[in-house]
C-alpha cells in the first residue's frame, strides 16, 4: 500500500500509552500532541503528500445506547398488524409524505431541516455486537462484549485530524454522558490498536446543575499570574509527562511543553464550558435536563472548533424525573426491562426536545453547514411486539427485543440535503426493501464531511495495514 494510503507510512503505532497522559488534569491534558515521534511525523507527511487542507467542520454524535425502537420513532406501520404496529399513530410533518411518531411532534415542526435514513442494517443482535459494528466499521472478532478489537470512529478522525485543526487548547474529540461515559469500553469507544491517546475526552459531570464544572481545567491560578516562574510551571507539565509509557518515544519536549502551557493557560477552554454565558432562552429551549445541557454544551464545543463531539443520550430519569417502575435506564426496551408504550410516553418527549432544538439552533446561529448532527442507535426494535412479566412490574407488559436487520437514524445540517427519507423497509418494518445501506456508509458521509479521507489505512499491533474503512461510501441523496 502506497504511503498517501497507508497512515503511518512504515513506522508501526507504537500501542497504548497510560490513559492518565490524557486526561491529567481533569482531562484536558486530552489536546493533540502528547504525541509520539515516529507517529507525528509520519503524519504529518502523510498529511502533506496527500495534499488535504483541514475544514472548519464538526460532527455532534448522539448516540442511543439500548437501541432506540424505529416503530415508534421513525417508521411508523400503521397498516401492519396489530401485534407490529404498536399504540402510536403516525403524524404528518411540514414535509409530504415524511411522517413522524405522534410522540415527536416537534420534529414534525422541522422535518425540512432533517433527513431519516430507514435502511441501514448490520448482523450483529447482541448490545456489544451491535456497538462494535456500528461504531468501528467491522464485524467485531467476538459478537458480545464491548471491548474493541478494531478503533472506534472517533478515534480515527481524532487520530487524523490531530495536526490539522487548531483547537485552542480543546481536545478534538469529546465524549458527554452520565458517568458510564467514564469508563471507554461502556460503550465501545476504545481506540484497540490506535492506543489510549486516540481516546475521546470524557466528561460525566452533569452541566444541567448550578455547579457543574470541568476539574482542574487550568493551572491553579497563582501559578497563571506567575507564568514568568517557568521552573514551577514546567514541573507541573513534567509530572504529566511522567505518565507517559516511557516505551515510546517522545515527540520534541519542547513541542509538548508548549501545547500543555497552551492547554493549561487557555481561556478558550474555560470558556467552552461555562454555561452561564448561555441565556436562559436558550438553556430553556434545550431543556433544563442532562441531556439537553449535554446538548448545548456539545453545541459550545463545535463552535469553537471541537471536531468530534459525542453525546450519549441513555437514561431520561434524572434532572428531577424519577423512574417510574415501568420505566428503564436505557433505550433496550425490552417487555422484561419496561413497559414499551408507558416508558416511550416520558422518554421521546423529552428527545423530541432535545433533537429538535440541537437542529434548530445549528440552523439559527448559521452552523448548519460547519455541524452535522447523526442521531442514531446500535440497533432497531423486533417489528413483532412481544408480552412478558417485567421484573419491576410483576406483571404482564409488552416489550421489543434486539434487530439489527432495521433501524432508523436522523441527520441534519453539515450542508447536507434535508426534508426527505432515504430508504425504506417493508410493510412490517422487519428489512429494507430499497436501498440497503451499512452503517459504513454513514460513516463515510460523516468522514467525507470532515475532510477525512477514509480510504486511508492506519497499522494495527501487527504492522497491517488497516484502512478506516473497508467497505462504503456516502451516501449520495445526502451529498
Amino acid at each position: 500500500m502506497s504511503s498517501a494510503k497507508s497512515r503511518l507510512g512504515a513506522t508501526r503505532c507504537c500501542g497504548p500509552v497510560s490513559r492518565r497522559s490524557f486526561l491529567e488534569f481533569g482531562g484536558v491534558a486530552g489536546v493533540s500532541g502528547l504525541g509520539l515521534g515516529n507517529l507525528l511525523q509520519a503524519r504529518e507527511a502523510t498529511a502533506a503528500s496527500v495534499g488535504r487542507t483541514p475544514q472548519d467542520t464538526s460532527v455532534i454524535f448522539v448516540w442511543l445506547p439500548g437501541g432506540p425502537p424505529h416503530m415508534e420513532t421513525y417508521d411508523m406501520k400503521p397498516d401492519a398488524p396489530s401485534d407490529y404496529r404498536g399504540l402510536f399513530s403516525p403524524i404528518k410533518t411540514n414535509v409530504p409524505g415524511l411522517d413522524v411518531s405522534e410522540l415527536l411532534p416537534m420534529h414534525a415542526k422541522i422535518a425540512d431541516k432533517f433527513s431519516l435514513i430507514r435502511s441501514i442494517h448490520h448482523d450483529f443482535a447482541d448490545h456489544g455486537g451491535g456497538h462494535k459494528r456500528f461504531l468501528t466499521g467491522r464485524d467485531p472478532a467476538k459478537p458480545t462484549g464491548f471491548v474493541n478489537d478494531s478503533p472506534c470512529v472517533g478515534s480515527m478522525a481524532s487520530l487524523d485530524l490531530e495536526h490539522r485543526r487548531q483547537t485552542g487548547g480543546l481536545p478534538n474529540y469529546v465524549v458527554l454522558g452520565s458517568g458510564r461515559v467514564n469508563n471507554v469500553d461502556t460503550f465501545s469507544f476504545g481506540s484497540a490498536y490506535l492506543g489510549n491517546h486516540t481516546h475521546p475526552f470524557r466528561i460525566s459531570t452533569d452541566p444541567n446543575k448550578d455547579d457543574f464544572q470541568v476539574p482542574n481545567i487550568s493551572i491553579d491560578q497563582s501559578m497563571s499570574d506567575r507564568l514568568s516562574d517557568r521552573v514551577g510551571l514546567l514541573q507541573q507539565i513534567d509530572n504529566l509527562r511522567r505518565e507517559i509509557d516511557y516505551q515510546s518515544s517522545m515527540h520534541s519536549m519542547d513541542s509538548f511543553r508548549q501545547k500543555a502551557v497552551q492547554m493549561l493557560t487557555s481561556t478558550r477552554v474555560r470558556e467552552a464550558f461555562d454555561m452561564s454565558q448561555e441565556s436562559d432562552s436558550v438553556r430553556d429551549r434545550f431543556g433544563r435536563h442532562g441531556w439537553g445541557q449535554r446538548a448545548l454544551l456539545a453545541r459550545r464545543l463545535v463552535e469553537r472548533g471541537v471536531p468530534w463531539v459525542t453525546v450519549v443520550m441513555e437514561n431520561p430519569y434524572q434532572s428531577g424525573i424519577s423512574m417510574p417502575q415501568y420505566g428503564t435506564y436505557n433505550w433496550d426496551s425490552h417487555a422484561v426491562n419496561c413497559h414499551l408504550f408507558d416508558d416511550a410516553k416520558i422518554r421521546l418527549p423529552i428527545y423530541d426536545n432535545t433533537i429538535t432544538a440541537m437542529i434548530e439552533d445549528l440552523y439559527a446561529r448559521g452552523l448548519d453547514r460547519k455541524v452535522l448532527l447523526v442521531v442514531t442507535g446500535e440497533f432497531g426494535r423486533t417489528p413483532r411486539i412481544s408480552q412478558q412479566v417485567g421484573s419491576k412490574t410483576k406483571i404482564s407488559q409488552p416489550g421489543r427485543d434486539h434487530w439489527p436487520r432495521a433501524m432508523s437514524m436522523l441527520v441534519s445540517g453539515g450542508g447536507l440535503r434535508t426534508g426527505q427519507v432515504i430508504g425504506a423497509t417493508n410493510n412490517k418494518g422487519e428489512e429494507p426493501i430499497h436501498r440497503a445501506m451499512s452503517p459504513n456508509d454513514l460513516w463515510a458521509t460523516v468522514y467525507r464531511h470532515l475532510g477525512i479521507d477514509y480510504t486511508q489505512s492506519f497499522l494495527d499491533h501487527s504492522g497491517r495495514p488497516m484502512p478506516m474503512l473497508p467497505f462504503g461510501e456516502p451516501i449520495p441523496e445526502l451529498i
